[in-house]
């Protein structure tokens, strides 16, 4: 990694570098006020699309850790740059919470359930068969289909719940249509998000706990990866993969002072 460019931007994943079931990371504070005194451009992403970008901030701030609005960077809005840029000014049934409603909205889009462009599928702590079965009709009707992330299971105390992406795979059963997933690891994820904020990614960097959707999402963008441990992807896993990130360390303190 001699021959890359400085890191003059950051990108990291939230859940399991940041925060773990709702609890600061020891040393995310100081690798966040770092960034901030840097004036270096970052973004902390998310494969969730329940939440808006203010709604994360406030969330964050409670857990003492100051990430800036427009520093934030989720699924949803991935989603809505994608669909913007596709078919601007369309229509879309979504299966979702306000963060990716608000996304569509803000873009322009229609949500309705009459002869939509698009389904669009995200997460949502109440998927219904109702709705489930009403976007398989339209699916099989000529909307396209478009889900947020591909996660099959997501955190939270009580342990692992079913995610976007096995909701996602029973749609797909249903219609033998498989969607498109704007979520990492799709390298659009990131490459929408350094534009977001100016970046490059040659000299760009991002920060993950996963090998199958931080680090190679990062690595297809182009980008140098860090792998922490303080998440899903555990020391011995690593080896079993295909590819490498470009070094692995214990958990995001140990990368303060590479700000």
């Amino acid at each position: 990694m001699a021959d890359r460019k400085p890191i003059e931007s950051w990108l990291t994943d939230m859940d399991g570098v940041l925060i773990h079931e709702g609890v600061p990371i020891p040393g995310a504070d100081a690798f966040l006020k770092k960034l901030r005194e840097s004036g270096k451009p970052f973004l902390v992403l998310t494969n969730n699309s329940m939440y808006t970008p203010r709604d994360l901030h406030a969330r964050l701030r409670r857990m003492g850790l100051d990430v800036p609005i427009e520093s934030i960077w989720t699924s949803a809005l991935a989603t809505a740059q994608f669909l913007d840029d596709q078919r601007p000014g369309g229509s879309a049934y979504v299966i979702g919470e306000a963060g990716l409603t608000t996304a569509l909205h803000d873009i322009g889009y229609i949500l309705t359930d009459h002869e939509p462009d698009y389904v669009v599928l995200g997460e949502t702590r109440t998927y219904s068969f109702e709705a489930m079965t009403k976007a398989v009709r339209l699916i099989l009707g000529g909307a396209r289909f478009i889900c947020t992330n591909p996660d099959e299971t997501g955190p939270s105390t009580e342990g692992p719940l079913p995610a976007t992406g096995a909701v996602a795979a029973l749609i797909t059963q249903a219609t033998g249509k498989k969607p498109y997933f704007a979520g990492k690891p799709n390298p659009l994820m990131m490459r929408t998000g350094l534009n977001a904020i100016g970046a490059h990614s040659e000299s760009s960097a991002m920060i993950g706990d996963r090998m199958d959707t931080d680090v190679l999402a990062g690595m297809e963008a182009g980008m140098q990866t860090f792998l922490v441990l303080t998440g899903l992807t555990r020391p011995d896993q690593v080896e079993g993969f295909p590819y490498r990130p470009s070094q692995v360390v214990d958990s995001i303190a140990d990368l303060v002072d590479r700000v």
